[in-house]
C-alpha cells in the first residue's frame, strides 16, 4: 500500500474513530478530538514529541484569535440580551416591515440577531414575538418561525463573529473581512428560499396549523431599535473597512496617509472592532439607557461559560489540523483529491455534511471540516477569496440536515409545538435547504473570484 493510500485509510479511521466516541460513547467533543489526534500521530508514525508540539502548536495557534474574538462575541451578545436589545430588534423590523411582511421581516430579524448571540439563545428570547404575531395575525407559528430560524441559522454558520466561521477562517487563513462579505452575498439568498419561500408553502398544509399558546405577550422595554442595530452593525462595518482599506492600499487604488490607513486597519481588527462594540455597548446600554451596571456585569460573565467549551473545541479541532498537517497525510489526502480533478469547495462542503449528519452539532462538524479541508485549500493554492468561499463550502454543508441529534431540533420541535416527524419535515429541510443555497451561491461566486 503506499503512502497516499494509507493517509487515505489513517485519515478516515480516524474520522470514524471521532465519530464514534462522540456518539456511542458520549464523550465530550474536545476530549474525543484530542485522543483521536494523538491516536493519529502514533498510528501514523510520528514520533512522541512531535505529536505533542503539533497538538499545542494547534491548540495554541487557533485559541489565540479565536478565544478573544468568541470571548468579546459572547459579552456583545450578552449586553444585547441583558438590555432588551435583542426585542428591540426584532420590534424595530417588523415595525419596519409591516404585520403583512412579518414573515419576511422574521427572517432579516433572525439574520441579523444571530451574529452576536447564539442560535439557540436567540430562538428563546423571540419566541414571545413570534407566539405574539402568530395571535394578532391567525397565522401558524411555522409562517414566522421558518423565516426567523433561517435566519438564525445562516447568521450562526456563515457570519463572524459567531465561533465557527471564525474558527473555521483562523484554520484555513481566509480574511475575515471576505467572510462576512461573502456570508452575506451566501447567506441571504439562502435565508430567503429557505425561509420567508418555505414557510409560504408549509403554513398552506393542515398538518403545521399550530397556533401560539395562550399566553400574554411579554413588555417590550430596554433599548431603542436604533441603538442595539447601531451595536451589531459597528463591528462588521468597521471590520470590512478596514478589510477594504489594507486590500485597495496595497493594489495601489487608494493612497491614505500612512497613519490614517494603519488606524483605519487597526480599528477594523476583529480584536478592537469588537471591544469598541462592548464598549459601545456598554455605554449606551448602561449609562444612557440606564441599565443596571450589576446586571450587565453579571450577563457579560455569565455568558463566558458557554463561549468556554466553544473554545476549548474550537484549539482541539485547530489540534487535529496541525496533525494532519505535520504528519504530511493532509498532503497527501490534498494530493490525491487534486488528481482525481475534484473541487476543493465540493470537497469541503461533502466531509462538513457528513460530519454533521453523523453527530449533530455545526460547530464541531465545521472544525473538524476545516482540518481535514486545510491541506487541500493550501495544495490547491486558493486565492483569498477562494479561501474565504471554502469556508461558506464548509459552512454550507455542516448547516444540512438538523435531525434528532442536534439539540437545536429539539428546542425547535419544543417552542414550535410540532412532533418528531413535522419538525422533520419543516425544520430539517429549512436547515438543508440553507445549506444548499449556500453551497450553489458559493459555486456562483467561485467563477468571479
Amino acid at each position: 500500500m503506499g503512502e497516499t493510500g494509507y493517509a487515505l485509510i489513517t485519515v478516515a479511521a480516524s474520522i470514524a474513530a471521532l465519530l464514534g466516541l462522540i456518539l456511542r460513547v458520549r464523550m465530550p467533543a474536545f476530549l474525543a478530538l484530542l485522543l483521536v489526534s494523538a491516536g493519529f500521530g502514533i498510528v501514523y508514525g510520528m514520533s512522541p514529541g512531535v505529536i505533542i508540539r503539533s497538538i499545542q502548536s494547534g491548540m495554541g495557534g487557533t485559541l489565540g484569535f479565536v478565544a478573544v474574538v468568541v470571548g468579546l462575541g459572547a459579552m456583545l451578545g450578552a449586553l444585547l440580551e441583558a438590555s432588551g436589545g435583542v426585542r428591540a430588534l426584532s420590534g424595530g423590523m417588523l415595525k419596519a416591515f409591516g404585520e403583512r411582511r412579518a414573515p419576511l421581516a422574521m427572517g432579516f430579524v433572525g439574520f441579523v440577531v444571530a451574529i452576536p448571540v447564539f442560535l439557540d439563545v436567540a430562538l428563546i428570547i423571540l419566541a414571545p414575538v413570534l407566539y405574539g404575531l402568530s395571535r394578532r395575525t391567525g397565522r401558524p407559528l411555522v409562517a414566522f418561525a421558518i423565516p426567523l430560524l433561517a435566519g438564525l441559522a445562516v447568521s450562526h454558520a456563515f457570519i463572524p463573529p459567531t465561533p465557527g466561521p471564525i474558527a473555521v477562517a483562523d484554520i484555513l487563513g481566509a480574511d475575515l473581512g471576505l467572510v462576512i462579505a461573502f456570508g452575506a452575498l451566501t447567506g441571504l439568498p439562502a435565508m430567503l428560499i429557505a425561509g420567508p419561500l418555505f414557510a409560504r408553502w408549509l403554513e398552506r398544509r393542515a398538518e403545521f396549523q399550530v397556533a401560539a399558546p395562550e399566553e400574554e405577550d411579554a413588555a417590550e422595554e430596554g433599548v431603542g431599535f436604533p441603538a442595539a442595530l447601531g451595536v451589531v452593525l459597528l463591528p462588521l462595518a468597521l471590520i470590512l473597512i478596514g478589510t477594504l482599506v489594507d486590500a485597495l492600499g496595497k493594489a495601489g487604488l487608494i493612497v491614505l496617509p500612512e497613519r490614517v490607513a494603519g488606524f483605519i486597519v487597526f480599528a477594523g481588527h476583529p480584536f478592537i472592532a469588537l471591544m469598541l462594540a462592548c464598549l459601545l455597548a456598554w455605554f449606551v446600554f448602561g449609562r444612557l439607557r440606564g441599565v443596571a451596571p450589576n446586571a450587565l456585569t453579571e450577563a457579560m460573565v455569565k455568558a463566558l461559560e458557554p463561549a468556554g467549551v466553544v473554545v476549548l473545541i474550537t484549539g482541539a479541532g485547530g489540534a487535529f489540523k496541525q496533525i494532519l498537517v505535520d504528519s504530511e497525510a493532509g498532503a497527501a489526502l490534498a494530493a490525491t483529491l487534486t488528481a482525481t480533478g475534484m473541487s476543493p469547495l465540493l470537497f469541503g462542503f461533502a466531509v462538513a455534511a457528513i460530519i454533521r449528519v453523523a453527530q449533530g452539532s455545526a460547530t464541531v462538524a465545521m472544525l473538524t471540516a476545516a482540518g481535514i479541508a486545510a491541506p487541500v485549500a493550501e495544495i490547491a493554492g486558493l486565492s483569498a477569496g477562494g479561501a474565504a468561499l471554502m469556508v461558506m463550502a464548509i459552512a454550507s454543508g455542516a448547516t444540512v440536515l438538523s435531525h434528532v441529534n442536534d439539540s437545536g431540533f429539539w428546542l425547535v420541535s419544543r417552542y414550535l409545538r410540532l412532533t418528531e416527524a413535522q419538525t422533520l419535515r419543516s425544520w430539517t429541510v429549512t436547515s438543508t435547504l440553507v445549506g444548499l443555497v449556500g453551497l450553489a451561491m458559493t459555486l456562483l461566486l467561485s467563477l468571479f473570484v
